[in-house]
């Protein structure tokens, strides 16, 4: 499995990004997706997930109502859309497969990482 995140950049608080995270083929089916970020001398921290299964989607309290994580079946493509971005949000984003037997809230859940993406959020 691959996985590739895009998207981040630097953007105004209040705003918002899409991050993509495009993945090889048949991992949607196989794999459930989740959202990841790690900021400056802090911990990965989960943020969603998205069932391999029937998509039902889950999010940290941290950021429920924010951001919102979608897919793309044809695309192989799994998104999170952040709105109302504050500057504690900013870090560098991860997506990460894993088989879905677990939590999938914590890194060790998932078994392929893709690089991060850097999302700022400054003015």
């Amino acid at each position: 499995v691959q996985l590739q995140a895009s998207g981040g950049g630097l953007v105004q608080p209040g705003g918002s990004l899409r991050l993509s995270c495009a993945a090889s083929e048949d991992a949607l089916r196989y794999y459930a997706i989740g959202w990841f970020r790690q900021a400056p001398g802090k911990e990965r921290e989960w943020l969603s997930y998205m069932s391999r299964g029937n998509g039902g989607t889950y999010y940290a309290d941290s950021i429920k109502g924010r951001f919102t994580i979608s897919r793309d079946n044809a695309k192989n493509t799994v998104y999170l859309d952040m709105n109302n971005l504050k500057p504690e949000d900013t870090a560098v984003f991860y997506c990460a497969a894993g088989p879905e037997i677990t939590t999938m809230r914590h890194p060790s859940d998932y078994s392929h990482w893709g690089q991060g993406t850097l999302v700022t959020v400054s003015s």
